[in-house]
């Protein structure tokens, strides 16, 4: 299966998320041999990474978007979390700071953009300010509107400067949310997760899942594409966000530097 293409937002499609399956696995059913594959993929990413970080060319930006429960932490700790900690860095965007709001709402993105030789993962991202920020009413719509464009050309602008972007849309169902929140009030180990406000988000799902949709339909471009993720099996969220990734990173031919002396003539003693 060509996980790329069976999972990729096509430039200018108009994207309704009920007609995307969140338990949709591919005909993937065996639990134990999908842990495999992703365990395999994962060897395959620290391989690339260290290719990716020798090379020193160019940088991968991860961004996870979701609704509340979605599986953010989730993939970043079982597909990202074997990489050499040297060479990534996870930054999590929460409420605009007073700094950040004094500076136009790319500021604080843009500044945590990887280097060469790293990978960058946003839990959370820029857009926030066309989702939250929509449906809350937090800014008038004749701002909000005028985001896409600008995120689009932000996002080109990165791309043209060597950093590869994939975005996720980690889908999961209304039902599943509620069992994963509820799951949270029962697991003594999960109380620090809950809070009283994700079940207040819960009530505006229709509006959250019509700002999903623009933003995946508007701002899916060849250079930074949007991937809809089955997400309510975890198990299968994580092979493709891994597979994905492996493919995306081989697609890069990378290939190690050629060292700037003959090594043959190094004596070691």
């Amino acid at each position: 299966m060509d996980f790329l293409e069976r999972f990729r937002v096509q430039p200018g499609t108009k994207v309704d998320l009920s007609q995307h399956d969140p338990d949709f696995t591919a005909g993937f059913a065996d639990r134990k041999a999908v842990r495999k594959r992703v365990k395999a993929n994962q060897k395959r990413m620290d391989e690339l990474q260290y290719l990716l970080y020798a090379e020193d060319r160019r940088a991968l930006l991860i961004v996870l978007q979701a609704m509340d429960a979605g599986g953010k932490d989730g993939t970043i700790r079982h597909v990202m979390g074997p990489l050499n900690p040297q060479g990534v860095r996870v930054t999590g965007f929460r409420v605009p700071t007073p700094e950040e709001l004094a500076h136009d709402f790319l500021w604080r993105i843009h500044k945590e953009v990887p280097g060469k030789g790293m990978i960058g993962i946003f839990n959370r991202s820029h857009y926030e300010d066309v989702l939250v920020v929509r449906v809350h009413n937090l800014v008038p719509p004749a701002v909000w509107r005028k985001r896409y464009g600008q995120i689009n050309a932000f996002e080109r602008i990165l791309a043209e400067n060597d950093v590869h972007i994939l975005k996720f849309f980690l889908h999961i169902s209304k039902d599943e949310q509620l069992e994963r929140l509820t799951a949270r009030l029962h697991e003594p180990n999960k109380h620090w997760k809950a809070n009283p406000k994700d079940f207040e988000e819960r009530k505006l799902w229709d509006r959250y899942r019509t700002a999903y949709e623009v933003a995946l339909s508007r701002c899916s471009t060849p250079h930074a594409p949007w991937f809809v993720i089955p997400a309510n099996r975890k198990w299968f969220r994580n092979l493709a966000v891994s597979q994905i990734i492996v493919d995306t990173l081989e697609s890069l031919d990378m290939q190690f530097p050629k060292p700037e002396f003959d090594v043959t003539q190094i004596k070691p003693e």
